[in-house]
């Protein structure tokens, strides 16, 4: 009993090591865990020693894990595996300025393939290299005169740099950026401060300017009113909010083991990609009547973010982003901050990615977990039509969220995965940050003339048009991994024969899609549902199980058809795409992203039209915003959200959560935020009750 009296005098940074140690990295990892550091240096260590002469010329553009088979993860989870899974590692190398995709296997420590890509395009760009290139101009002559005849200081200049796409040219052999560049002087908003005209041109394996361009003198647009934060804003008085809190007191619902995550009724794997972000694997949902987990969602990421701007102008018109592909959606995640980020009952989840030599960089708080109660209400009704008798019955919508945010330059995207008790995932990202804004000489609207590609925001600052097309890789599951995609469409049907007053219905008629070009959809054409069913199993009422998607923002691409950025973005054109399971088919802008040429997509993927019907599906869908800027959105944008929502439709025999209890009030007495995960001494006691032999950890 001395031992745990004396706890209080451990440091947290103990505290947080066993945390650690017992569930981010369990001795067995989950097979689909993501690396660890140690498998990430081991990594490094067998790709090094496999190219001894190549040391000073390999760079690591990509470092994940290498998926299993699915049928051996499913035999694994059914515990009829003979063996668990091997623990391999995929990784994309530039090796001796050639990419080579190579698969690991870390027990045996050894090389198990190395295939030499040969094709277009190129893998997603390191930071250390943007970090490089965007150095180059600050030794160059040219450009440093640029500056100083535009009466700027050099050191308030930033530069970054942009993938260059593809425009019909012939084949490139380089890898190359355009570095642009800010000015601050005055303000942290460097977006809002282009400096317009110049453009520095550099190949990146050989880390040398290949072009220099000045073109333009158009005013810098001036740092007053463009810094964001909140220590030079003059806070009006009444904009003091009082105090809200949401406090658990007895610690959350859910447990976290290593990147397994129980919450009520789900369970789901919650993993970590360089690529994608967040992976959320294995959701299943225990169906009461049943007395059974059910599996929803084998596998589900953020596979693309396309982003087109619209401004034609020389700096401009190749300002079209791969999120994912060409910068890394999950490289660019950031910390999250307590009570600004994420309320005060989050848990945080630290990442791991390969730094541009291979070796583990530990990324902190990149995901929060927690429970949201907003006030929402998850069902309710009131009957007042019985004689002398009111009865009121209300639940109120308690959900778990899994959040990240990927800072990918000047935006902030906002990823929500939240789980609902009653069997529905609601996926949602929110825009934010700072818009990409254009240099000009206008200070009123009147003064334009010409095509201006977007609104007038401040004095010489014009905001461009753009888009931004999310496609979410979703490999539903639907209590089985044979299923079909039925698009249920509402018909106005007139009544015939007299048999009604009425003159017309909708009915709903449901078609079954046989192959993948069945199932391609434009929404917004027509009304209807659009349902996952597995064929092989029904309710007690007959009807087929699924799971239909409830689709948020719709857009469709604007842009023509033969468009090169359209041509390599073609996975937006609709905005539901079906495809038969294929393990490499992940990525809907293919593999290798900068400057590809759409030749690798899912637009190209899906030509050979598949049979999709009673077989392993997966379901893609992107969501659109097509932004035309307002001033609201200067200097920086308040957050446009939109998502979607995959919901049960005849999955369960009748409603889920029917027995659900409402949560009990908390236990206001204690404010301390005490509970097993927000608490780490009361986890510490429990965790040492479970693990009796890691207490040497704490060196008592």
């Amino acid at each position: 009993m001395s031992s745990l009296v004396s706890m209080a005098s451990v440091s947290k940074s103990l505290i947080f090591f066993l945390l650690s140690t017992l569930s981010i990295f369990p001795a067995h990892p989950h097979p689909l865990d993501p690396l660890t550091p140690a498998e990430f240096t081991k990594v490094q260590s067998i790709v090094r020693n496999s190219y001894p002469e190549s040391n000073h010329n390999v760079a690591f553009h990509y470092v994940g894990l290498e998926e299993p088979a699915k049928s051996a993860i499913l035999s694994w989870l059914e515990g009829s595996a003979t063996k668990t899974p091997p623990r391999q590692a995929f990784i994309i190398a530039r090796i001796n300025q050639t990419t080579h995709e190579i698969v690991a296997d870390l027990p045996d420590h050894k090389i198990i393939s190395d295939e030499v890509y040969g094709g277009y395009g190129y893998p997603v760009l390191t930071f250390d290299e943007q970090i490089a290139a965007n150095a180059m101009p600050f030794s160059y002559t040219p450009f440093l005169e640029s500056i100083r005849k535009r009466g700027l200081k050099v050191d308030e200049v930033v530069c970054t740099s942009f993938a260059i796409g593809w425009y019909g040219e012939q084949r490139r052999n380089r890898r190359v950026v355009r570095v642009l560049c800010n000015y601050l002087d005055g303000s942290v908003n460097l977006y809002m401060r282009p400096i317009e005209g110049i453009t520095v041109t550099v190949d990146l394996e050989e880390m040398k300017i290949l072009g220099f361009v000045d073109r333009s003198t158009v005013p810098v647009p001036k740092a007053e009113g463009t810094d964001y934060r909140e220590s030079s804003q003059e806070l009006p008085l009444w904009s003091q909010l009082k105090g809200i809190s949401i406090h658990q007191s007895d610690g959350p619902t859910f447990t976290i083991d290593g990147h397994k995550i129980r919450w009520d009724n789900w369970d789901f794997h919650l993993s970590f990609d360089a690529r994608a972000g967040p992976i959320i694997s294995l959701a299943s949902i225990f169906d009461l009547q049943k007395q059974k987990f059910r599996r929803v969602l084998y596998k589900g990421f953020l596979s693309e973010v396309f982003v087109p701007y619209m401004d034609l102008n020389e700096e401009w018109y190749y300002r079209v982003f791969f999120d994912a592909g060409e910068y890394g959606y999950g490289l660019c995640a950031v910390p999250l901050e307590p009570l600004r980020d994420c309320p005060e009952n989050a848990v945080f989840m630290d990442a791991y990615v390969a730094d541009h030599n291979g070796m583990p960089v530990n990324m902190p708080k990149i995901f929060c977990i927690f429970e949201r109660y907003a006030g929402d209400v998850m069902w309710r009704h009131t009957e007042n039509s019985i004689p002398d008798k009111v009865i009121s019955e209300v639940r109120p919508e308690v959900t778990l969220v899994v959040r990240m945010v990927s800072t990918v330059g000047n935006y902030d995207y906002i990823n929500d995965w939240e789980f609902k008790q009653s069997g529905s995932i609601k996926v949602t990202v929110g825009l934010t940050g700072l818009l990409e804004v254009r240099g000009s000489m206008y200070t009123h609207r009147d003064q334009i003339k010409e095509e201006a590609y977007g609104t007038l925001l401040a004095e010489n600052t014009l905001g461009a048009n753009h888009d931004h097309f999310f496609t979410y890789h979703l490999d539903l599951d639907v209590d089985g991994d044979a299923n079909s995609f039925v698009r249920s469409q509402l018909q106005m049907t007139p009544v015939a024969d007299n048999l009604s007053p009425r003159k017309s219905y909708w009915r709903a008629m449901s078609e079954t899609a046989k192959t993948e070009s069945d199932a391609r959809i434009k929404l917004g054409e027509t009304q209807g549902d659009l349902l996952v069913v597995n064929p092989n199993k029904r309710t007690n009422m007959g009807n087929f199980i699924g799971y239909r998607l409830i689709p948020g923002s719709v857009a469709a691409p604007l842009l023509s058809d033969d468009d090169y950025p359209q041509i390599r973005g073609a996975f937006t054109k609709y905005n539901l795409w079906i495809t038969p399971y294929n393990k490499s088919e992940k990525w809907a802008g293919g593999l290798f992203v900068d400057q590809s040429r759409g030749d690798d997509t899912l637009a190209r993927w899906s030509l050979r039209d598949r049979e999709i019907e009673n077989t392993d599906i997966v379901l893609w869908y992107t969501l659109g915003f097509h932004h035309v800027p307002y001033q609201e959105d200067f200097p920086v944008m308040t957050t446009l959200s939109s998502g979607f929502e995959l919901r049960p439709a005849n999955f369960f025999d009748r409603n889920p959560v029917l027995k659900v209890k409402p949560p009990q009030p908390d236990n206001q007495s204690d404010h301390s935020g005490a509970s097993q995960l927000t608490n780490p001494w009361i986890f510490v006691l429990n965790t040492i009750k479970k693990h009796p032999q890691c207490i040497s950890s704490f060196n008592l």
